[in-house]
């Protein structure tokens, strides 16, 4: 047996036609050397991607002037200016940016936290969130329209989970929209699209453990649907397979990759 779900793939790159990797290419119905190929190939593409986010960096100078004073305005003296112009301005922004959009979430926070000081008042939160609420109802409208503006929807309604809590807790108004944009980066249809699972990988790392706190069950769910998908879906990319194969091995691991999974994932190749 395998200690774990990478060691199936360390056999199929080491030895040709062993039998681990005829077990696992009868499993997800593709030659062993197309995998082989590809677990190399995606293992640059996954150091490259982690190199890019390692780069990103995000600064309000990127908005014109007048946006630039307003937005700088509400970070420090949020009574002053019309907050649900602020929370339309970082929203939109949000789903054209997706540096801004993973982001975004310390803006949020640091507003309510002036206004909160200021006037113990939460005008912000509240207009940020009718306006998530409202992308939230459009976002299958969204995806068909754009996949670029959708994985940014996605970004930035886990990023807001993640920095916004009550009482140093998430919001669980935000626990199952939060969730259902996670299950529907788990269909069939988007697991096909690398830029839908990347997001999807993306926000389990950042987010998994606290979903799964809050929800056992639907993260079990979910993980069930990403099983799934691994082993028995077509039309997979090589990279998609790889990034589904980490974040299962990810929360199997308590969510933490061991010494010997993060070198297999994030060690350059030298084959």
């Amino acid at each position: 047996m395998f200690s774990s779900a990478s060691d199936v793939f360390t056999q199929i790159t080491d030895v040709k036609e062993s039998p681990a990797a005829l077990f696992a290419c009868r499993l997800l119905g593709v030659g062993w050397e197309k995998i082989r190929t590809g677990i190399l190939v995606s293992k640059h593409c996954i150091l490259k991607r982690m190199e890019d986010s390692s780069k990103e960096e995000y600064r309000i100078q990127s908005f014109d002037m007048e946006t630039q004073k307003l937005l700088k305005t509400a970070l420090k003296d949020p009574g002053s200016v019309d907050l649900e112009k602020v929370s339309n301005v970082i929203v939109d922004q949000s789903l054209k940016d997706q540096v801004f959009s993973k982001e975004a979430g310390r803006i949020c926070f640091t507003i309510v936290q002036a206004e909160a000081k200021q006037s113990s008042s939460s005008v912000f939160r509240r207009n940020l969130l009718n306006r998530l609420q409202q992308e939230f109802k459009a976002r299958e409208d969204t995806r068909k329209k754009s996949t670029q503006e959708w994985v940014c929807l996605v970004s930035f309604i886990c990023n807001i989970f993640d920095y916004l809590k009550v009482n140093n807790m998430p919001m669980m108004a935000l626990l199952h929209p939060v969730y259902d944009c996670l299950f529907r980066l788990a269909q069939p249809d988007a697991l096909k699209n690398e830029e839908e699972v990347d997001c999807l990988v993306l926000q389990l790392h950042r987010i998994g453990e606290q979903l799964e706190k809050m929800n056992l069950q639907r993260m079990d769910e979910l993980f069930c649907l990403l099983r799934d998908g691994f082993l028995l879906q077509d039309g997979l990319s090589s990279l998609g397979r790889l990034l589904l194969l980490e974040i299962l091995e990810f929360r199997a691991g308590g969510w933490t990759l061991s010494e010997t999974a993060q070198k297999y994932y994030y060690s350059e190749v030298t084959d």
